[in-house]
């Protein structure tokens, strides 16, 4: 991949941010949470998190994106790098609540890398109708603990609770979203 491809690639994510701090985009927040959600789960495990563990953080960490976006300066930082902050920064306050003190000293010396994965080389974007189409394919329970999660910023016992259902189907239902959404938008 050229040079260019991969501005072209940081630009267009800094582009999305941008665009959810403006407006609201949620077509930008979808490609967002596809390119980002797996790999910031990737970073999380291997911080030591449990795969499950992993995956909530990495859903609260793009759930913080879209909450946080008009904080975000492309000056200060590249996109990429404060997507992971955000997690690095989710995975902390975790390990307070838990209170591991030894993991949480060794976490703050830690320096954070982007990690080099072939998602970030690779540019696979969809268009905001075949975005459109897969989110109208989903069950309409889905589709409500999506928008409840994603787009209104609810935490998951908060859902469960305003839906009267056990938090366990809540996350089920958002991974079943969000399974489908990866397999219809990301495509080959």
């Amino acid at each position: 991949m050229k040079l260019d491809s991969v501005n072209h690639y940081r630009l267009s994510t800094t582009e999305d941010i941008l665009r959810i701090a403006r407006s609201g985009d949620r077509a930008c927040f979808v490609r967002l949470f596809m390119d980002f959600a797996p790999r910031v789960k990737a970073y999380l495990h291997r911080q030591g998190l449990s795969a499950e563990a992993a995956e909530d953080l990495a859903q609260e960490t793009l759930i913080n994106v879209w909450r946080k976006a008009g904080t975000f300066d492309p000056s200060k930082a590249s996109a990429s790098a404060w997507i992971f902050t955000i997690a690095r920064n989710l995975r902390i306050d975790a390990l307070r609540r838990e209170r591991h003190p030894s993991l949480l000293a060794e976490d703050l010396g830690t320096s954070l890398t982007e990690p080099k994965t072939p998602e970030e080389v690779c540019v696979g974007r969809e268009s905001e109708r075949d975005i459109e189409k897969a989110l109208s394919m989903l069950p309409e329970e889905q589709l409500e603990v999506l928008r409840m999660s994603f787009f209104m910023g609810r935490a998951h016992a908060d859902i469960a609770e305003e839906l009267s259902l056990p938090l366990g189907t809540v996350k089920s239902r958002l991974r079943l979203a969000v399974a489908h959404l990866r397999t219809r938008v990301a495509g080959p």
